[in-house]
């Protein structure tokens, strides 16, 4: 009589089904900032691998910026942008999409509609983008809309100078930082009118509100907080006081918060004092060392992508649905885990 070997079988059948639950397991978000030297552009890739790159930096430097957006798609391993997200028409955020055309294949454009600034830098810049979205895909859309990316819930929260009227699920509650924050000015830039986004990934929520100005955030926030909590904040508008109005970040209440400046441009102490002292915060890391700013306005080294002269480092995060995700510093390496 053949001996039969049970605990072998089991054991097969275990790994089987392991190997299954691995093979199921959903893929991570990746979200990488870019250095573009004060400007921005995000590269969203969600789990299915369809993209997003929320603007293109600025033009000229030898296609500087395009190439670095490149790198990043390269080690994202993607080909092409299904979509790239325009905030606002200010330079250092459209400038890039001639050059970033040229290098790779852009299926879909989604922006706020016509240029609402009366500069000539804007209607320059603006005219230039048309040039380059008249041969592709070009979406236009309005606060409360969605982009459609599968796995991610992309809600668009403000596009040109209006936001969404009714809070979010779990959201609206009583702002009680609203109370102490001042008036802030009008803003007829284009700043004002930027697209900015909430991105949702099961339990993790990432914001991205391009360069919204003061006036605009606190409308978002004030006096009842439309938007909720988030994992993780860009920081408004490269750090500049203009933006980051106390009631905002500290409604957000961000655990962490990665700011976009340059070594020259953003990291304002008004502002980065604000992001450091949100309740909750457990870091806040940066593009760029602030050479402006001084010792005791910017953040931990390890923290920092490019400081010393250095340049062209991204910051890498890796989300996971149940609202785990891991921070990395492509400069030196330097990874952390918020659980």
């Amino acid at each position: 009589m053949r001996r039969r070997r049970p605990f072998l079988w089991i054991t097969i059948v275990a790994l089987t089904f392991a190997g299954g639950a691995l093979a199921r397991a959903p893929k991570p978000l990746q979200i990488y900032l870019i250095d573009v030297e004060g400007g921005q552009a995000t590269l969203v890739v969600g789990p299915s691998h369809e993209s997003m790159l929320i603007d293109t930096g600025w033009p000229n430097f030898n296609g500087r910026d395009a190439e670095r957006i490149a790198r990043a798609a390269k080690a994202a391993k993607i080909k092409q942008i299904d979509y790239v997200l325009i905030t606002h028409y200010h330079r250092d955020h459209v400038g890039g999409v001639t050059q970033l055309a040229e290098r790779m294949k852009i299926v879909t454009f989604v922006d706020h509609g016509p240029n609402l600034e009366d500069s000539d830098a804007a209607r320059e810049d603006y005219a230039a983008y048309e040039k380059v979205v008249a041969k592709a895909r070009r979406i236009m859309v309005r606060a409360g809309d969605g982009i459609p990316i599968k796995g991610l819930t992309v809600r668009v929260l403000t596009a040109a100078g209006e936001h969404i009227a009714d809070p979010l699920p779990g959201a609206g509650e009583a702002n009680m930082y609203c109370d102490s924050e001042p008036d802030a000015p009008l803003d007829p830039s284009e700043n004002a009118r930027s697209l900015g986004v909430l991105i949702t990934f099961g339990k993790f929520r990432f914001i991205d509100l391009g360069d919204l100005t003061k006036k605009k955030e606190l409308e978002l926030a004030c006096v009842n907080n439309l938007v909720g909590k988030v994992d993780l904040y860009l920081v408004t508008h490269h750090g500049l006081d203009q933006s980051n109005a106390k009631a905002i970040v500290w409604g957000l209440h961000p655990r962490v918060a990665i700011m976009n400046n340059g070594a020259h441009k953003g990291g304002n102490p008004e502002a980065w004092q604000t992001v450091h002292d949100s309740p909750g915060l457990e870091d806040l890391w940066q593009l760029h060392y602030s050479e402006d700013a001084g010792k005791d306005h910017n953040t931990g080294e390890k923290f920092i992508a490019n400081s010393g002269g250095k340049d062209g480092n991204y910051i890498k995060v890796a989300a996971e649905p149940d609202g785990r995700f891991t921070v990395e510093n492509s400069g030196n390496k330097f990874r952390k885990e918020y659980k």
